[in-house]
């Protein structure tokens, strides 16, 4: 009996663990795209990273929820903005990229995504702003470049 006792204890405790373990906050996923390959698989085509083109999308508690990047595709005259996910990889929550070329409105890729969200335009000859939002619990955290650059 007591030999039983002990692995009931046993069992018991290795339970509550892997409770407590599968409960607690995990450590957030790795995204396993980059920028460039966001812009890749949704577009098509060599994308290159423009100088000024990376915000971090931090919360309030300091947790960084992810990053919003622009690239360049210098073949086609296009930008894009891809939004990476830090927090929630690989489930389908709230991600949302923008970019705005000069003399337009600001244009959106926004929706439930496991990784990113990924938007481009064309911007040959002219300046571009652009942002990236992720939803953290029920707050949109955001960043971006909100000034002209990136003109060409």
């Amino acid at each position: 009996m007591r030999a039983t006792g002990r692995r009931l204890l046993v069992s018991t405790l290795a339970a509550a663990v892997a409770a407590v373990t599968l409960a607690s906050p995990a450590q957030a996923a790795t995204n396993p795209f980059t920028a460039a390959q966001a812009c890749n698989n949704d577009f098509g085509g060599s994308w290159a990273y423009a100088s000024d083109g990376h915000r971090s999308i931090t919360a309030p508690d300091g947790t960084r929820v992810g990053d919003v990047y622009l690239l360049y595709n210098s073949a086609t005259g296009y930008n894009c903005v891809a939004t990476l996910k830090r927090v929630a990889v690989g489930s389908t929550t709230g991600v949302r990229a923008g970019v705005r070329v000069e003399g337009s409105s600001w244009a959106y890729d926004s929706g439930n995504f496991k990784y990113y969200a990924a938007i481009q335009r064309s911007a040959r000859d002219r300046c571009v702003m652009y942002e990236g939002e992720v939803l953290y619990g029920t707050m949109w955290q955001g960043a971006g470049r909100y000034s002209w650059g990136n003109c060409g």
